[in-house]
């Protein structure tokens, strides 16, 4: 592991307990420029995943709670007339920051929604038909419980296609409730979080990250592994040329975090659940037989050549 990535997974841990592969996959999207949905039920720490993460590496934290009530406005922001100036002045909204906590996303309005999607893809805000740039790094973790559908709105296809990866948090273990139990028994440890590295450091290490080698068999490798699922039988509707992206820049992320310059076909393999899961729409039928998305990207990597000999070659 990456000394840098390693110190910031054991500053989070300090505040999340039994989690950590939840958070290397969070470092993942960061690392790639993508975003995250957390989809769990409440109370298994999504929140405070996202303000761990901030804390841990000097970002920007915002957090929108979204409500039905919820306006773009009050989103993206919203010029004002300045008598003084007589000009209209930008008043930014909580997405203009570095790392933002869209908190239950599924119940506020399709229209709200869908003013993130400019964000999310673009790294920028369109107001009054001037186009503000975003700070770097932007990173979008938003959390929706999927257990409670009154009140909600279900995500379109486009904006789940914006995320990198979707991640569950699941419940901990025994002894690890009970070790939360005592970190919190007199204070919460995230308020004693502190920052490991800069903003400037976390940028070079996107920045490097985008540099990891992909060889040319292991991109075929991804393309055949989404081909596969446009042409599943259980499936509807497969991953986009979007999801083959994502992937590997996901897996260039992973290689990075795992110090090193170069994709393996295993970063892909562990990745695509991750990556294609919510990219894929199920027939009915397939959904009435009980089939799940995890088993049918798990069928297509165990039927799927791997390129072992050209990558043993490099």
């Amino acid at each position: 592991m990456h000394k840098t990535i390693e110190k910031i997974i054991q500053n989070i841990e300090k505040v999340m307990i039994g989690k950590r592969e939840v958070a290397e996959l969070s470092l993942v999207a960061l690392l790639a420029g993508g975003h995250v949905l957390l989809e769990d039920v409440p109370g298994v720490g999504k929140t405070m995943m996202v303000r761990a993460l901030a804390k841990s590496v000097s970002a920007e934290f915002k957090r929108i709670q979204f409500t039905p009530d919820l306006l773009p406005s009050d989103v993206l922001g919203v010029s004002i007339y300045n008598p003084k100036t007589l000009q209209f002045e930008f008043r930014p909204g909580p997405i203009v920051g570095n790392i933002i906590l869209a908190d239950e996303i599924n119940r506020t309005s399709p229209k709200t929604q869908s003013a993130l999607l400019e964000c999310m893809e673009e790294s920028s805000v369109s107001v009054d038909g001037e186009v503000i740039q975003l700070p770097k790094p932007f990173f979008v973790m938003a959390t929706q419980n999927p257990v409670e559908y009154e009140g909600t709105f279900p995500l379109p296809e486009a904006q789940w296609d914006r995320f990198l990866m979707k991640i569950r948090m699941g419940y901990p273990t025994v002894s690890e409730e009970i070790e939360i139990l005592r970190r919190v028994e007199k204070t919460s440890p995230i308020q004693t979080l502190e920052s490991v590295i800069t903003i400037e450091e976390l940028l070079n290490l996107q920045e490097e990250a985008r540099n990891v080698y992909v060889d040319d068999a292991v991109k075929e490798y991804i393309v055949q592994l989404a081909r596969a699922t446009r042409t599943n039988a259980n499936v509807y509707l497969g991953v986009s040329p979007r999801g083959t992206v994502a992937l590997m820049r996901a897996s260039q992320a992973y290689a990075k975090m795992h110090d090193r310059d170069f994709v393996k076909p295993d970063d892909v393999q562990y990745l695509a659940p991750f990556v294609f899961g919510h990219r894929m729409i199920l027939k009915p039928e397939a959904r009435y037989e009980g089939v799940t998305v995890e088993v049918i990207i798990n069928n297509i990597i165990v039927d799927s050549v791997v390129p072992i000999k050209r990558f043993i070659e490099r």
